[in-house]
């Protein structure tokens, strides 16, 4: 982030909700944003979601830290099983 800027990273698969989130933060991003758009199919771009707390798709940060409407997400052990994975029919 520079100080003139707020850095706003999108973590895409390039799937059509991550190309619609991609569309929607360019459309709200002004003159004192910086927008960049990760391909999460690059291993190293795969690290750094990781870092940031990333679990699902499409996912966005804003100066460093993953937006609330980003966090807690991406499948959990519990619900998985609460929903019958693992259970025999």
């Amino acid at each position: 982030m520079t100080a003139n800027k707020r850095k706003v990273e999108v973590f895409s698969a390039g799937c059509g909700v991550c190309d619609e989130t991609v569309a929607l933060v360019r459309s709200l991003a002004c003159g004192s944003c910086d927008v960049v758009v990760h391909d999460l199919h690059q291993s190293e771009v795969a690290a750094a979601a990781k870092r940031y707390g990333v679990h699902s798709v499409p996912a966005v940060v804003v100066d460093g830290k993953l937006a609330e409407c980003c966090t807690g997400r991406g499948p959990q052990e519990s619900a998985l099983r609460a929903a019958g994975i693992g259970v025999q029919l």
